[in-house]
């Protein structure tokens, strides 16, 4: 009687422990061609119910079903568009560390104001058994295909497979260039620093998950060359909080903070969901804010930047487009008013009407925008 006894015992104490283990992320849970994934966007201050970003380790509770969607917007993956030098250079067998496995409709990252006219931009990436990469961009500059791939060994490696908690701290460092003679010259330095930093339930409005979560800070040096303008200059650190789960392909919670005056401020929450009628939040309006936001031209041709004027002193800032049916158009964060500039190709194809939303900790300002 003593051994039935003592093995049961011994299955009480271990089942649980097998049961609260921590998933693994690999490279099934990745993009991959034709998937389309609904993603709402969510106001920068946090509900007071959410937990905080310190709370990390295992077998951790994240409630973020409080979460209200502003605009929507999808996340598409195809394979590797039908343009000659795409093909040539990433996907072709001969294309080699460039060679990627799937592509994303994705704004290059440009800085505000750089004016690089570049149309129907992508992303590129390659999924492994080992990394989850980017391998470079791409964009139509007067109707021929731009690829721009990474200097060779300094790809942007988003993820190491598999993710899983326990996993040895990891970074990379990248360094691509962008050079339009006649128009401009940007090159980006990039440090990723990746940690798996706790797992758990995490619950949004799309439903309560078991997830990994991945803690990434961003250190980026932007070099700039156009006319009048020739520096370079370090970004302020952004980290970015991602839960991941078996299956999602996208992270089902993204929260990106960016670092200013010391002090690390929310400056864009995501999160996979649904379709929703979109209902803007009420939100206080900032009354000086409001008063003296201009913004223009309005209505504003396609191919000219959108300039707008902010009062100095606003503090950190999330500029938002939504059209009339609530899907997310662009969402821009700056780090302070003044003069800011969103770039033409941020509009991407969008014609029509649209809201404009500025927000900062002190209110919301909301004007109409037209783009022909």
């Amino acid at each position: 009687m003593l051994k039935p006894l003592l093995f049961a015992l011994l299955a009480l104490t271990i089942a649980p422990a097998l049961a609260q283990t921590s998933p693994s992320i690999t490279r099934a849970d990745m993009p991959v061609p034709l998937d389309t994934l609904r993603q709402s966007t969510a106001a920068i201050v946090l509900p007071a119910s959410a937990p905080p970003l310190t709370r990390r380790g295992p077998n951790q509770t994240w409630n973020y079903a409080a979460l209200v969607a502003t605009a929507q917007n999808v996340a598409r993956f195809t394979a590797i568009p039908a343009q000659t030098f795409y093909l040539l250079t990433f996907g072709s067998p001969f294309s080699g560390a460039n060679r990627a496995t799937v592509a994303a409709p994705q704004a290059l990252p440009l800085p505000p104001g750089l004016p690089l006219p570049i149309t129907d931009p992508y992303q590129f990436y390659n999924t492994s058994a080992a990394e989850f990469k980017s391998v470079g961009y791409g964009g139509l500059l007067a109707g021929t295909a731009v690829p721009v791939t990474y200097a060779a060994n300094q790809q942007d490696i988003i993820y190491r497979l598999p993710l899983r908690f326990g996993n040895a701290q990891d970074s990379s460092n990248s360094f691509f260039s962008i050079n339009v003679p006649g128009t401009g010259y940007l090159s980006q330095k990039r440090k990723r620093v990746n940690i798996v930093d706790g797992w758990g339930t995490l619950t949004t409005p799309f439903g309560t998950f078991q997830a990994v979560r991945v803690l990434t800070r961003l250190d980026d040096y932007d070099s700039i060359a156009v006319t009048g303008l020739n520096q370079g200059f370090a970004v302020p650190t952004r980290r970015e909080y991602k839960w991941l789960a078996v299956g999602q392909h996208v992270p089902l919670l993204t929260i990106t903070t960016t670092a200013l005056a010391g002090r690390e401020t929310v400056s864009n929450v995501e999160y996979r969901d649904i379709y929703r009628r979109i209902v803007r939040p009420s939100a206080t309006r900032d009354a000086v804010l409001d008063a003296a936001l201009a913004l223009y031209p309005n209505p504003l041709a396609a191919g000219a930047p959108l300039l707008l004027d902010v009062p100095a002193g606003s503090g950190p800032l999330t500029v938002e487009v939504v059209d009339l049916l609530g899907r997310s158009v662009l969402r821009r964060s700056f780090a302070g008013g003044g003069r800011l500039v969103v770039e033409a190709g941020a509009f991407g194809a969008f014609r029509g009407v649209a809201v404009l939303t500025v927000a900062s900790a002190r209110g919301v300002a909301v004007r109409r925008l037209v783009r022909d």
